[in-house]
């Protein structure tokens, strides 16, 4: 499987349909949009019901190699997400279709990865091995908590005699909720630096697990919704499809303000509730860039805010019914869209000094922003 990447976009897009209705598909990402370890994040039931209700399919993404579809899918049915295996799309299986297109069928395949990589090898018709004498075709790499000194050395050995090296993902970290742990990407790096060698990768932001979830899915409409820019957000800039970013895992707000070209988000929302929701348009001013009941402008380097006593022509109330303007929008998100768009279109291109008095529903930091040189 192979693809062009795609040029990337210049920002946020709006959508006056739910985006459960927009799209035919979600791509949604599993650690940090649904749950963080064992622990479903808030709404994400009501939610993933509502959505299938609009007539969304869904289609359960990870980089995690860890775990098999069944296992994916019985932890969600448990957080009140009902799942089948079916829906399910993992790196494993991503790196086992890059190996099918190489390989022939009974290759043999050393495997330095937990039960959903070997799972996933075996199903592809591979033979799995676990040592570098037994002159293994490929190395496949994927996280497992349990991983010794020993498996990666014989890794490093078969790779370093030439073998097929396929990474399920280089995701540095993984986020739980007593905080970032070493993901797969740390493993992958000592074998790296031990062979001088550098994987072929399947998850993302690669193509292989976007074309499995394309293939597996039957999207012909599909959304990507992560909370990373660096895999879910830069695969779907990479591969042409829309994406939504959520605040509820690894990326927070002054993460989504700097992110380069190829890690901007089509819809931001503060948690997966963004999927059964409109999502408002942020368009130029005089005073800057606007959406909702604020605007953002730059000037030497600073982000300042102003805000709207009600709203612009055609524009539609905030509140929930009553009539009342909310300039904080329905998810509070407004003034950081409207900060987004600022700072991705302003001409100087240069670093982000400070913030000036943001509003807090944009969660955003007022004064000198950490790291930044002063101009």
């Amino acid at each position: 499987m192979n693809a062009a990447p795609g040029p990337p976009r210049r920002g946020l897009r709006p959508c006056g349909h739910a985006l459960s209705v927009e799209y035919d598909v979600a791509l949604l990402d599993l650690d940090g949009v649904l749950y963080l370890g064992q622990e479903a994040i808030p709404h994400v039931a009501h939610v993933l019901r509502a959505a299938r209700s609009d007539g969304m399919r869904l289609a359960f993404v990870t980089n995690n190699a860890l775990r098999t579809p069944v296992e994916v899918a019985e932890h969600l049915t448990s957080l009140d997400v009902p799942a089948d295996s079916a829906e399910v799309v993992t790196s494993s299986q991503a790196a086992a279709a890059m190996l099918a297109e190489r390989l022939p069928a009974g290759a043999a395949v050393l495997v330095a990865g937990g039960r959903g990589l070997l799972e996933a090898v075996r199903a592809a018709g591979f033979s799995v091995v676990s040592s570098a004498d037994e002159d293994p075709a490929a190395v496949v790499q994927g996280l497992d908590p349990d991983i010794g000194y020993q498996t990666l050395a014989e890794a490093a050995l078969a790779v370093g005699r030439g073998a097929f090296w396929v990474a399920a993902n280089r995701d540095l970290t993984l986020p739980t909720t007593r905080g970032l742990l070493p993901g797969n990407g740390a493993l992958v790096a000592l074998v790296a630096a031990a062979t001088g060698q550098t994987p072929q990768v399947a998850g993302k932001p690669e193509w292989a697990l976007h074309a499995e979830s394309i293939r597996r899915s039957h999207a012909t409409r599909p959304l990507v919704v992560g909370d990373r820019l660096d895999t879910d957000i830069e695969a779907a800039v990479r591969w042409q499809t829309p994406s939504m970013l959520v605040l509820t895992g690894v990326t927070g707000p002054l993460d989504v303000l700097r992110a380069p070209p190829n890690r901007r988000p089509d819809y931001l929302s503060a948690d997966l509730r963004g999927l059964i929701r409109t999502h408002p348009e942020v368009s130029p001013s005089a005073a800057g860039w606007r959406c909702g009941g604020w605007t953002a402008r730059v000037e030497h380097g600073w982000l300042r805010f102003a805000r709207a006593s009600a709203p612009g022509p055609g524009e539609p109330h905030s509140g929930a019914g009553d009539g009342a303007f909310r300039p904080d929008g329905a998810d509070g998100l407004d003034a950081l869209r409207a900060a987004c768009m600022a700072w991705w279109h302003a001409p100087d291109g240069g670093p982000l000094v400070g913030i000036d008095n943001p509003p807090a529903a944009s969660r955003l930091p007022a004064g000198a922003v950490p790291g930044a040189v002063p101009g």
